[in-house]
């Protein structure tokens, strides 16, 4: 086995295992579509109108909810500076990382939206549209969020910061991300799914170098 592949199973099952952030995301996305028809009433037209905007926003915090996972606990116990000495680059363990937090997080999230889309009425003929913007979308804010992770690496509580350096950047993808889903309930094109693949497109490639620049400044320190 390679490293690269040790690596994303060796992630993979820290985060699947009990009490790991896998399990962690899908209940605080579970719970937030859930609470909102108590909140805001059963009216299903209702529901129906903010479900695709609601579904994302509630990915896009499930996911930011784990992002600190990506590097801070191996940063603590001293298994970062060990995997930078190992033949693995950082490029390659920031990669893994990403690839090991979508895997746990985004695509399972993906796979449970349509069960809670039922909650909020959203019509059938939402669905295809809404698993492939969660499913071109959601790869992107794991990108994001692990240059965001390494660039915070080494500050005390910097789990609280990340918010507030993500979020900005994630803001057009949960607009394209939800407009293209209210397009398909009104039968209309939309281009938002082709403005998700440009992004993830571009910050998936370009992610990993970006990280792992980021972890070596953190790590000469």
């Amino acid at each position: 086995m390679s490293a690269f592949a040790a690596l994303l199973a060796r992630d993979i099952r820290l985060a699947a295992r009990a009490g790991g952030s896998a399990m962690l995301a899908l209940g605080f996305f579970a719970a937030v579509v859930t609470l909102l028809p108590l909140g805001i009433g059963s009216e299903a037209r209702l529901l129906a109108s903010i479900a695709a905007g609601v579904l994302w926003i509630a990915a896009v915090l499930a996911n930011l909810l784990t992002l600190d996972r990506l590097f801070q606990a191996d940063y603590e116990d001293g298994s970062l500076d060990l995997f930078a000495l190992s033949p693995l680059s950082l490029e390659g363990i920031a990669g893994a990382k990403i690839m090991a937090h979508w895997l746990t997080t985004g695509l399972p999230l993906t796979i449970l939206s349509p069960l809670l889309a039922v909650l909020l009425h959203l019509p059938a003929a939402a669905y295809p549209a809404l698993l492939v913007s969660l499913l071109t979308g959601t790869p992107a804010i794991s990108a994001i969020g692990a240059v965001a992770t390494a660039l915070t690496v080494t500050v005390r509580r910097g789990g609280l910061l990340l918010p507030l350096i993500v979020l900005p950047l994630l803001t057009p993808v949960v607009i394209f991300g939800a407009g293209t889903v209210l397009a398909s309930i009104d039968g209309l094109q939309n281009g938002g799914i082709w403005f998700l693949a440009a992004f993830a497109g571009v910050t998936l490639p370009l992610s990993p170098f970006v990280a792992a620049a980021a972890l070596r400044l953190n790590l000469s320190e």
